[in-house]
């Protein structure tokens, strides 16, 4: 039922091998359907664990690192699926950022607490690393640290963040690490935009992969072990799901899907928001507090025209709309702003990346009071000054685009590797 980084290095062709008998292993209850796709729906790497009778996790106490979206085909969580189960031993949870039953709010957590509806114990990761992070696997007394965590597809999306200073942490205290695949909401079929420089490291982006990275969570744990711990890597197990492929986008699965985040609403919102989160960086409002986020972008004083200069581009499988909104919070809370909501018509064909630099460059020419974040924060979440000073110096899409070609193509290389659905 597993696949480690170890046995691929051995074995060469078992990733094949498993996928190909991967459909046939085991039942799960409520699986799903594929929405009118004419196969069967995903299972994800929980339901298969569930359905192989817990066997990766015999023996072990065990500590999961989940969030509201860790639930199972038929909407129950799988805390509470694992906790009366005999044939686990489930100890303790780890909360990350927004928390393990998801109340707090971005840059937020809930602390360490027993949970009311198990009487586990919750401890908080978010924000923690390292040996701080591996003191608290230690104190909470499991053996094996299983994650399943939503991602949105994203570097800066901090759940692989948290991923991976888990795997680190994991190490350090001796401990083994299991990831429990889900799909990536976007599709995995392509790597996009730049390559985090390491020089701007920090929790919206660890390491040097690109923005739109394209793999799935145990893709990238796979990917994590091999190429940025190997000095010292985890012991490492991952269960792949059955019936996805990389040109699935989120409502082919057949899965529910539950905000891994209070912004990010929908699987629409993830398709656009490896590209329009770049508006963090400015003092535009990238519509937290909308009904709309990271797809309503707009600040007090812009009109029309912004929408037409970047319809003018005419980006693929994209149109912008010229709207108005009054954030309930964030930047602008309370205050009727004018900008552009993005219309994604052919998501095949949509590159949320590209479109987000037009939106930059866009904004930048029709809209005097642009203005990046006084701390650079565009800087960390591109993870280069590039970006920001080719803007700056009037350079338009195609050539900021252009200049992460060759770091782009590099990580496309070492992505390929780790892949394991085709």
């Amino acid at each position: 039922m597993t696949l480690s980084r170890r046995g691929l290095l051995a074995a060469g062709g078992a990733v094949g091998a498993f996928a190909a008998t991967a459909a046939g292993t085991g039942t799960a209850a409520a699986a799903g359907r594929g929405h009118g796709s004419g196969r069967p729906g995903v299972r994800t790497g929980f339901e298969r664990l569930a359905a192989d009778g817990y066997r990766l996790l015999a023996g072990q106490k065990v500590g999961v690192v989940t969030n509201p979206t860790g639930i199972t085909a038929d909407v129950r969580h799988l805390v509470d699926v694992m906790h009366p189960d005999d044939r686990v031993n489930l100890t303790a949870v780890f909360g990350p950022e927004h928390g393990f039953r998801g109340t707090a709010q971005a840059g937020g957590s809930e602390g360490r607490y027993d949970d009311p509806a198990t009487g586990l114990p919750v401890y908080d990761t978010y924000l923690k690393s390292g040996q701080p992070l591996a003191d608290i696997f230690t104190a909470s007394g499991v053996d094996t640290v299983v994650f399943d965590i939503q991602d949105a597809g994203a570097r800066f999306y901090t759940y692989i963040w948290t991923l991976y200073d888990c795997m680190e942490a994991a190490a350090l205290a001796g401990k083994r690490l299991v990831v429990l695949d889900r799909p990536n909401p976007v599709t995995g079929r392509a790597a996009l935009g730049p390559v985090l420089d390491p020089a701007f490291a920090t929790f919206v982006g660890r390491r040097e992969i690109a923005q739109a990275h394209g793999m799935t969570v145990a893709e990238l744990a796979l990917l994590f072990n091999a190429e940025f711990l190997a000095a010292r890597p985890v012991e490492l197990d991952v269960v792949k799901m059955s019936g996805w492929r990389r040109s699935d986008f989120f409502d082919t699965t057949g899965l529910p899907w539950v905000p891994p985040s209070p912004n990010m609403p929908t699987p629409e919102t993830a398709l656009v928001y490896s590209g329009t989160c770049l508006f963090e960086g400015t003092n535009l409002s990238e519509g937290r507090g909308a009904t709309r986020p990271f797809e309503l972008l707009g600040a007090e004083g812009i009109d029309h025209r912004w929408a037409a200069a970047a319809n003018a581009l005419e980006l693929p499988g994209v149109a912008f709309r010229e709207a108005y909104f009054a954030p309930t919070f964030s930047k602008f809370q309370g205050r009727t702003v004018g900008g552009v909501q993005v219309h994604v018509q052919d998501r095949e064909a949509f590159d949320p990346v590209r479109t987000g630099i037009a939106l930059l460059v866009t904004a930048k020419r029709t809209w005097s009071g642009f203005a990046w974040r006084s701390d650079n924060w565009i800087d960390k979440l591109t993870g280069n000054t590039r970006v920001r000073t080719m803007i700056d110096a009037g350079a338009d899409t195609d050539e900021v685009v252009g200049a992460w070609g060759a770091d782009l193509a590099a990580f496309r290389s070492v992505r390929k590797s780790h892949l394991l659905y085709r």
